[in-house]
């Protein structure tokens, strides 16, 4: 997919942050696109954006979680575009309250949408990427809560449905890479988005939550959120520009934030630690039966074209000195 121009990309959340972010990127770059969103007010401001900068583009309503909207959304990409190259998953709830006082519908609603509406578009649109055989992509949005469960707790709900995510898409891309179609797990840090606004899209059906308790937590929170955190998170333009250039250079994970790095590495380095040592080697017979899981060949394929990307990198600017 080092070509874009002229691809159809379908983009769900794409009526604001960093959906729209993508968006403009995408069709700054030459592509068609899809949008897709819950909140008609954000569809009807992106696509006022998107269109007056001259951008081939199309908007639609969507419920991610509806399994007949994501068909209808499909058929409606292909009978709009005629073909769709690229899909992202990004439509997500940003549910945060403790496991411990959460009810059904608090999972059922965060599942539902964070998980079940990528899988939705994974069934509807990867039969149709698949059909018209030319190269095709998938990006679905997890978070740096995909990687390691930020510090202080209160995010159990959404740090389950974002390792899910990174889960999943690992899986895909050793089943999708024969076909020619890449797929990449989208992990940001602070982005300046609403997502402080979930609430207000919660269904009526799930309204039995456990967190009515912290209401008054909740308004505080979403008011520090909106005036002072997120406005320093990064630009969903620049975001966008990042998953477009991930795309590009098929990285199964694309990552945004660096000063996330230390994390990240911190939970890998307690889990490397905590393999028992010492002990007497396992039984032949044993590590014979596990062969085949013991090692996944993405991760090293993955690691070592990255690292081969970085001494490319390191030697070209070397040689402009």
């Amino acid at each position: 997919m080092k070509d874009v121009e002229g691809r159809v990309a379908f983009i769900t959340g794409g009526g604001s942050g960093m959906g729209l972010g993508m968006a403009r990127a995408f069709t700054v770059a030459g592509m068609k696109v899809v949008i897709a969103d819950l909140r008609q007010d954000h569809l009807d401001h992106a696509m006022e954006l998107l269109t007056r900068a001259g951008a081939s583009v199309h908007g639609l309503k969507l419920d991610v979680a509806d399994r007949a909207a994501m068909a209808a959304a499909a058929d409606e990409t292909v009978r709009v575009f005629g073909k769709v190259h690229v899909l992202v998953n990004n439509a997500a709830v940003g549910l945060i309250g403790p496991v411990i006082d959460a009810r059904y519908d608090d999972w059922d609603w965060a599942l539902g949408v964070n998980i079940g509406g990528v899988i939705n578009g994974l069934m509807e649109f990867l039969p149709r990427i698949r059909g018209h055989g030319e190269p095709g992509h998938v990006v679905c949005t997890s978070s740096m809560a995909g990687l390691f469960a930020h510090g202080g707790g209160g995010a159990g709900i959404y740090n389950t449905t974002k390792y899910a995510v990174v889960g999943l898409m690992e899986s895909l891309h050793e089943e999708l890479a024969p076909l020619g179609i890449g797929v990449s797990v989208f992990c940001p840090g602070l982005v300046n988005t609403n997502i402080h606004e979930f609430e207000r899209l919660r269904p009526a059906r799930y309204a039995n939550t456990g967190y009515a308790v912290h209401a008054d937590t909740a308004a505080a929170r979403e008011e520090l959120m909106k005036t002072q955190i997120l406005p320093a998170g990064m630009d969903p333009l620049e975001v966008g520009e990042r998953v477009l250039r991930g795309i590009r250079n098929n990285d199964l994970y694309i990552l945004t934030h660096p000063e996330y790095e230390q994390g990240v590495r911190d939970r890998f380095e307690a889990i490397l630690a905590s393999f028992p040592h010492g002990e007497p080697l396992p039984p032949p017979e044993r590590i014979a039966a596990e062969a085949r899981v013991l090692r996944s060949q993405v991760f090293i394929s993955e690691r070592d074209r990255l690292q081969g990307r970085r001494i490319a990198a390191g030697a070209m600017a070397d040689a402009l000195e």
